[in-house]
């Protein structure tokens, strides 16, 4: 007998079956475990009953990874015990322990968007990011351990001296070498394996986190510009000798930990509620600089006349009252986007895609050239830009998802990723198939079958089961 709390009431599942995608499941049954024991517990009575398997948790994913096609839910929020500032469970919300750590002088860095609602667990098996992984990478280089409830319901802790068992096999490929979180890792230890495999491969149910000290103040910058050129001179210009992909140290005068990009359509929106924004501006960058002591002004205001800025406009967050008007610019774009989908009542279809350094112009170009209304902005720090198309009527929905694959593979063939932090769950499986290509398809397949051969967990994410 399964001694663990399960319901099969369908008003209580019906809280569970949709994500931030708005697409919408179904299942049987949905489990609440409390212990890793618990999670080992449901696993081990699925595989026995060929019963599919979807892990949830607070249901952030835009990808559809955590819907379930049927079969059994299982959700992680009660796993959501904190053991040490480095040892927490796997169902604790990333931004609430975020907040712990900065009041003990702290920073575990990954900061995806959703960091308050998602849970630590969900963000290490989707590898999630945010504008700080300019500097600081994504989840995998601060993961120093996890504990995994494998697809037959073994317990286990890996960290990198832990091998990849012998008779597993192997799934390597050469990955993009650009921002992304796109099918299996091509690692050589079994935590790498498990960050980033979107619950396919094990559950997580604990993690022991890589913590630094948290910088002594962060100053922050929206800078104007009146042409794109004089932006993306900027942004060549802040990234040269700046520290990046989950590095610690911190050197040279222009030094940013984010950098963001908003272009014209999004200052519109941002304008409805902030009156200063230039009127010549069609361009923005969001800047935040870590630093000790004195902030270094100096150096970023002669970046910004060199580069031709707008420079008497910039937006200067050193203290309470600027890091408001900096936060209300912020939030007005995302905001005017959320309305804009409620007054045209379709969704909007946004990009998840990054390009090498040197492909960045010409992806933009892409972005630029499409025929729909739509809002950019995005880490531009890691070429890493959403694309919203924001479609006002169903014809418009139906060329927006074909621009949408059009753009994929734009970035695929420009050397890059069809998801640089959102993962791929089921939403994108065809893209990721056309990117990494039969052969290597192929050999994920293998891997997931040989541990999973119910193929139980995660049933339709990142791959499709056999027949």
């Amino acid at each position: 007998m399964l001694d663990v709390r399960t319901t099969t009431d369908q008003d209580v599942i019906a809280g569970y079956l949709r994500d931030a995608s708005n697409t919408v499941g179904h299942a049987e049954c949905l489990a609440l475990p409390k212990t890793t024991e618990d999670v080992a517990a449901v696993v081990r009575h699925c595989q026995t009953h060929a019963i599919p398997l979807t892990v949830t948790a607070q249901r952030t994913s835009t990808t559809g990874g955590p819907v379930p096609n049927g079969g059994w839910l299982i959700s992680m929020e009660g796993l959501d015990q904190v053991h040490a500032p480095d040892d927490v469970g796997g169902g604790v919300i990333l931004g609430e322990h975020q907040s712990a750590l900065a009041s003990q002088g702290l920073m575990f860095p990954p900061d995806p968007t959703s960091r308050h609602e998602c849970t630590i667990g969900a963000a290490i098996a989707c590898n999630a990011s945010g504008a700080r992984s300019f500097r600081y990478g994504p989840m995998r280089p601060w993961i120093d351990a996890v504990e995994v409830v494998l697809p037959k319901g073994d317990v286990i802790w890996a960290d990198r001296t832990t091998p990849i068992p012998d008779t597993w096999p192997q799934a390597l490929w050469t990955e993009p070498s650009v921002k992304t979180a796109a099918g299996y890792y091509p690692a050589d230890n079994l935590l790498d394996l498990m960050i980033g495999q979107e619950g396919t491969l094990g559950i997580i149910t604990r993690a022991r986190l890589r913590l630094t000290e948290a910088p002594s103040d962060v100053l922050g910058l929206i800078v104007f510009f009146a042409d794109m050129p004089s932006c993306l001179s900027l942004v060549d210009t802040a990234r040269t000798g700046a520290t990046r992909r989950g590095s610690m140290s911190s050197e040279g005068a222009l030094n940013p930990a984010a950098i963001e990009f908003f272009d014209a359509h999004a200052l519109d929106m941002a304008r409805v509620r902030i009156p200063d924004i230039p009127d010549s501006a069609i361009a923005a960058l969001f800047i935040e600089i870590e630093h000790s002591g004195e902030p270094p002004l100096d150096s970023w205001w002669e970046a910004l006349v060199s580069c031709g800025a707008l420079a008497d406009d910039t937006i200067v967050a050193d203290d309470a009252s600027g890091r408001a008007r900096l936060h209300a610019v912020r939030h007005a774009i995302p905001a005017g986007v959320n309305e804009t989908v409620v007054a045209n009542g379709m969704p909007k279809v946004g990009t998840d895609f990054a390009v090498p350094d040197s492909a960045l112009e010409e992806m933009m170009r892409a972005y630029d050239a499409v025929d729909l209304p739509s809002v950019c902005f995005g880490h531009i720090g890691d070429n890493h830009l959403h694309l919203n198309l924001l479609p006002r009527t169903a014809a418009e929905l139906e060329r927006a998802r074909a621009l949408y694959t059009t753009l994929a593979l734009k970035a695929v063939e420009l050397g890059g990723t069809v998801s640089a932090e959102h993962g791929i769950g089921k939403i994108k499986r065809g893209l990721l198939a056309q990117m990494v290509g039969p052969e290597t398809l192929s050999g994920f397949s293998a891997l997931k079958l040989h541990i999973d051969p119910a193929w139980i967990l995660g049933r339709g994410t990142l791959l499709q089961p056999p027949e």
